[in-house]
């Protein structure tokens, strides 16, 4: 049976017309499924019932509750879903005052390799569907709150662009959910061709993970420094006119010893330079087998003030959720191991 929840207006034009069913019903479907909380078929009490068991032959909803939850005592709730190939994906919930923000994945695993992910450790699994990654904010039980989506999960969203684009359009059309684009982030490790085609085809926030203004640094971090290098991607990005609503921001994890000192500053005012954007300074969350460990507090607290004296915009994201496998991957892995 094939998932109707995910599908665009045009997919469900092409539904409504197999199943000999007038266009206007495409329009019908989707304010069902992206409006109202439909679980079947049946629901859809505006199509005829002979249209609705035409549709019941070959269609389902296609939404699946979360089979994991476990709640921090900050408020962040991490979700656990099953994926249609047996394995597991992770959702966060971030309740901040009256920003309710979900983080979801795009991936089973991930195939980039950083060294810093827990994800990546688990190899690549899969991708997901447009239907599975919006059903990580659909199938929450804070669905109805949510005012700010990143795609900051599990996975390299531009590495499954696809599915990405098609969620994001279903997230911001007015026939799906009617979001604004600018309370969504889509986060890249700066995969170009990639990136390139998300910017010209979404209004959705950019959000490059960066973590070290040097290339050999860089590349022991991350492998597709070898063959994206930082210079590219910023190039690519000084490329496009971003408007003054449309931003573009930098994830910058701090690792103790590494890629946390003055000398750093100063690089990452060079390489930023004529870029208008922010820098998200993160600290690392430990994960199993790792050479890398955090950055004190003060030094993190130095270096956003140093950048911000050089005219960088630059915060401390709040560490959420740590007393629930807060790292992407952690939870579901230990899901993995246990499932064995």
């Amino acid at each position: 049976m094939e998932p109707l929840f995910g599908k665009t207006l045009s997919e469900l034009s092409e539904v409504a017309d197999e199943a000999g069913l007038p266009a206007f019903a495409a329009n019908q479907m989707a304010d069902w499924l992206y409006k109202k909380p439909t679980g079947s078929i049946d629901d859809m009490t505006n199509l005829s019932k002979k249209a609705r068991e035409t549709l019941k032959e070959n269609y389902t909803i296609g939404m699946a509750a979360c089979v994991n939850m476990q709640e921090s005592t900050d408020g962040t709730k991490k979700y656990l879903f099953n994926t249609k190939t047996g394995k597991f994906i992770e959702t966060a919930y971030i309740p901040d005052k009256d920003r309710h923000t979900v983080c979801v994945s795009t991936q089973v695993g991930c195939k980039m390799g950083c060294l810093f992910c827990m994800t990546g450790k688990q190899g690549f699994q899969g991708n997901l569907s447009a239907g599975e990654i919006l059903n990580q904010l659909r199938s929450i039980e804070e669905s109805e709150k949510i005012t700010n989506i990143v795609y900051m999960g599990m996975g390299e969203p531009l590495d499954n662009l696809d599915a990405v684009l098609k969620s994001l359009e279903i997230l911001t059309a007015d026939w799906g959910f009617a979001m604004s684009p600018r309370r969504i982030t889509v986060s890249t490790i700066g995969i170009i061709p990639a990136m390139k085609e998300f910017l010209e085809k979404s209004e959705a926030h950019l959000a490059v993970s960066l973590h070290s203004p040097y290339d050999e640094e860089r590349k022991q971090l991350m492998p597709i420094q070898q063959v994206y290098p930082l210079d590219e991607v910023l190039s690519e990005i000084r490329s496009w006119d971003f408007g003054r609503q449309r931003r573009v921001s930098f994830e910058y994890i701090m690792f103790k010893d590494l890629n946390d000192t003055p000398m750093h500053v100063r690089e990452l005012v060079k390489k930023l330079d004529g870029i208008r954007c922010r820098i998200n300074l993160i600290r690392f969350h430990p994960i199993p087998d790792t050479p890398l460990d955090t950055s004190t507090d003060s030094t993190i607290r130095e270096f956003k003030e140093n950048l911000n004296n050089q005219g960088i915009v630059t915060t401390i994201r709040a560490s959420r959720g740590e007393d629930i496998y807060a790292a992407c991957g952690l939870l579901s892995t230990k899901e993995l191991v246990n499932k064995k």
